[in-house]
């Protein structure tokens, strides 16, 4: 091996000698770095990534098997085609992917901000995902609307459906009259693209002449109006914990009704709140081929309590609202 000769000792010689082997170890370098490129750019072309959002079909986390999630609850699960979710009675669906794990909120913007009995407001509401509440969250269609609204007086005893729309500002409009003054919770169904159902919530108080709070308390599984009669029966005593089989029968000036019209993609809608309206439960109707007298659903309490069952159908062309009263009851000692 030569010795070092420092550049400013003898520059002919490193001119002769050291340049050219320098210049040749330099064009090894540069060879050896632009085939690694090349190699890596071949890769990254040619891999197969799988998705974050779940494990692609055919790897070993999915096992060859399927799941089925409830889409309104997500957190009911089967493995089995064909079942039906126990706390409202929707066809679980084909759900290999998990949802996106992200959490979101729905922010309520009144217009004009103090609410008054008999003004006409508008209602906007803004879907946000917690900690990038600037980001747009779009929403799944579910029963042919994208939110679903439900408006009661605090007592319970008012009841309310609407469906805000999209707007060019990106949130979702209502226009809405409050009857009565006093106390109210506004309820959202709604369900971003790619993740599970939401609930949002939200107390108001509505200025102006209030409505008469009603308490109620004991059992109510017969609704009339307009010549129209519901009956509620469940097939099992109400207790939490167990999965009951609901039925509401409807008839009109004493004889059975048998052609009952869809109301959003289903033969009738049932919401159920429980009395300090902490529990909300939204109730889809069984498939069925008849068109009534009785339609069939499923669902089950986690809390027992008091609670307010709406029921609401087609028929005609006009939209009724039935409603009713019914105690769940804790499981017996054992």
């Amino acid at each position: 091996m030569l010795a070092p000769v420092p550049f400013l000792f003898n520059p002919h010689f490193f001119l002769m000698n050291c340049l050219p082997l320098f210049l040749l170890a330099l064009a090894g370098i540069l060879t050896v770095s632009s085939c690694s490129s090349e190699t890596e750019s071949s890769s990254a072309t040619n891999a197969v990534t799988t998705p974050t959002n779940g494990p692609a079909e055919g790897t070993a986390d999915h096992g060859g098997g399927h799941t089925y999630a409830c889409p309104m609850h997500p957190e009911v699960t089967s493995t089995k085609e064909g079942e039906k979710c126990p706390k409202c009675g929707m066809n679980l669906e084909h759900n290999d992917q998990v949802t996106n794990g992200k959490t979101y909120d729905m922010k309520l913007v009144p217009t004009p901000t103090a609410l008054t009995a008999g003004q006409p407001a508008t209602l906007a509401f803004t879907p946000r995902e917690t900690g990038n509440e600037a980001a747009p969250v779009p929403l799944a269609v579910v029963h042919e609307k994208k939110i679903h609204l439900i408006i009661v007086s605090k007592d319970l005893g008012q009841f309310y459906h609407e469906h805000p729309e999209y707007t060019a500002e990106g949130d979702y409009k209502v226009k809405y009259t409050f009857p009565k003054g006093g106390d109210y919770v506004l309820f959202q169904d709604y369900t971003p693209t790619g993740s599970g159902h939401q609930l949002g919530r939200q107390p108001l108080t509505v200025k102006g002449p209030a409505y008469a709070p009603v308490k109620f308390k004991n059992d109510d599984m017969q609704w009339d109006k307009d010549g129209y009669k519901a009956t509620l029966s469940f097939d099992k005593a109400l207790t939490v914990g167990q999965l009951l089989g609901m039925k509401i029968t409807i008839s009109k000036d004493g004889q059975p009704v048998t052609n009952l019209d869809n109301y959003l993609g289903a033969l009738g809608h049932v919401v159920v709140i429980s009395e300090d309206t902490e529990h909300y439960l939204h109730v889809h109707p069984n498939d069925q081929a008849d068109k009534g007298p009785a339609i069939g659903f499923n669902t089950n309490f986690e809390k027992p309590g008091l609670y307010r069952v709406f029921l609401q159908f087609n028929h005609g062309g006009t939209i009724h609202t039935g409603d009713f009263t019914i105690n769940v009851k804790a499981p017996a000692a054992s």
